[in-house]
């Protein structure tokens, strides 16, 4: 009896070592699946299939990170090499050198070169990386004179703070002769132009340019405030060292100046301006007319990985893609505070703002003409663009560079293969409707730029 009972708890625990390990099962279901759906992509005869594209370490870089990892740049066909840069000029060069097949850019860079300030060169987009996901941090000697001026609800600041509270701050340091400058990422960057929005809003002047003076190119003509380039990942630190006095940047700089608990948030990007558009996809004109197929299907991968990125069961994954070293190299805790849906101003008060970052809701991978548009009305404003332009100039310039025509043949080809739906697809002339979702409330319709530009009390007229 003993022996049967043993060679019966023998056969039983060979069986579970057996079933236990059994690989071939788990394979032959997946094969089944395959041959029962199969993958729907289908490749376009690509010109160019093995690519190198630049990026700066930001989370809204996030597309080209999930187009990578999760292969949507492998189901086209190509073979992408993602390579992170050290600041945004040296992506502007090394595409325009063909060092880069295409890059992450600042909306403002590839219109830059159009229209001719700084560098020239025929650029253009088909892709809109994003909406909103930056904002505006300042020191905790600024917050400390700021804070009393700012109205509370709930022991907590009524948000959005407008730049007018900073008034106290700028008095001090002008009666100790101590300058009070503002660390931006460029200066065709939306950070350069959302902060100036805001502080021209709050009746602060930025300062203007003139390209024909050496003070005039850094902005600062007339300027209550001095506004200084540094790179993203650079801004913690120099805020932390008192050689900037606030910040105006992308994730996860901001969120890293409360994790070290060296600055406060005082404002969000979509505070200034609803779902205002972002980083940019770029590649040359000379690319899209050699390699069109190979522009297409970057742009199919892109608008994949968007789609997925704004499923919010995907978000905590795409933090934990994104720490990585080879994308934005960040602890995943802090990537968390502005991707999971909520953003963190001083320590503890986290309020909810699931649209922060937005990567493909409201049409946000479309390049729409009256986007671009927005950027050359602020360089005007500004002073970047030094002569009156009339009103058709505007809507001309915009369609050498932003490129729908792309975006619409990547978007068909998703359609028919499954991946999107025919809602997805915006109808549009490619303009969005005028709007007034401003931190000033000023009506913007991107069919009428001139009417803009003289709306504002600070800034140039046309």
């Amino acid at each position: 009896m003993k022996k049967k009972i043993l060679r019966l708890s023998l056969v039983l625990l060979l069986s579970f070592f057996v079933l236990s390990f059994k690989v071939p099962y788990k394979i032959d279901a997946y094969l089944k699946k395959e041959a029962i759906d199969p993958p729907k992509t289908k490749k376009l005869p690509l010109e160019k299939p093995n690519l190198t594209f630049g990026f700066i370490k930001l989370t809204d870089m996030a597309p080209l990170a999930i187009a990578k990892f999760l292969g949507y740049f492998d189901e086209e066909g190509l073979a992408v090499n993602l390579e992170a840069q050290a600041n945004w000029r040296d992506i502007l060069d090394k595409v325009i050198d063909n060092q880069l097949d295409g890059a992450q850019m600042l909306a403002g860079q590839p219109i830059a070169a159009a229209v001719g300030s700084g560098r020239q060169a025929q650029l253009v987009t088909s892709y809109s990386m994003d909406l909103n996901g930056n904002a505006i941090t300042v020191s905790n000697d600024v917050w400390s004179k700021m804070v009393d001026s700012i109205p509370q609800e709930y022991g907590r600041p009524v948000h959005p703070i407008p730049a007018y509270a900073l008034r106290p701050a700028l008095n001090y340091y002008k009666k100790g002769n101590k300058p009070f400058t503002f660390g931006i990422v460029g200066a065709y960057s939306t950070h350069n132009y959302q902060l100036r929005y805001w502080l021209a809003a709050g009746g602060i002047n930025p300062g203007f340019y003139n390209n024909n003076s050496i003070q005039g190119s850094k902005g600062n003509i007339g300027a209550d405030v001095l506004l200084n380039i540094t790179a993203p990942p650079q801004m913690p630190q120099t805020l932390k060292a008192g050689t900037i006095n606030g910040y105006c940047v992308g994730e996860p700089w901001n969120q890293q100046a409360v994790e070290e608990s060296i600055g406060i948030p005082v404002v969000t990007s979509r505070e200034i301006w609803k779902n205002h558009p972002e980083k940019v996809f770029v590649m040359t004109k000379e690319f899209v007319t050699k390699y069109p197929n190979t522009a297409i299907a970057i742009t199919k991968a892109l608008i994949k990985a968007g789609k997925w990125l704004d499923n919010p069961e995907n978000r905590k994954e795409a933090t934990r893609i994104l720490s990585k070293s080879a994308y934005v190299d960040g602890a995943k805790r802090v990537i968390d505070n502005s991707m999971l849906g909520t953003f963190e101003f001083e320590k503890g008060d986290v309020r909810s703002l699931p649209d922060f970052n937005v990567f493909f809701r409201y049409n946000a991978t479309y390049p729409f003409y009256s986007d671009g548009i927005w950027f050359l009305t602020q360089m005007r404003r500004w002073g970047q663009i030094s002569e009156s332009k009339p009103a058709e100039w505007y809507n001309n310039k915009i369609r050498e560079v932003y490129k729908p025509e792309i975006w619409n043949k990547a978007a068909k080809l998703l359609l028919d293969e499954g991946f999107i739906a025919k809602i997805d697809i915006p109808e549009t002339d490619g303009y969005k409707p005028a709007t007034t979702d401003f931190i000033d409330n000023m009506y913007y319709d991107g069919k009428k730029p001139l009417e803009y530009i003289n709306g504002f009390k600070i800034g140039n007229k046309d």
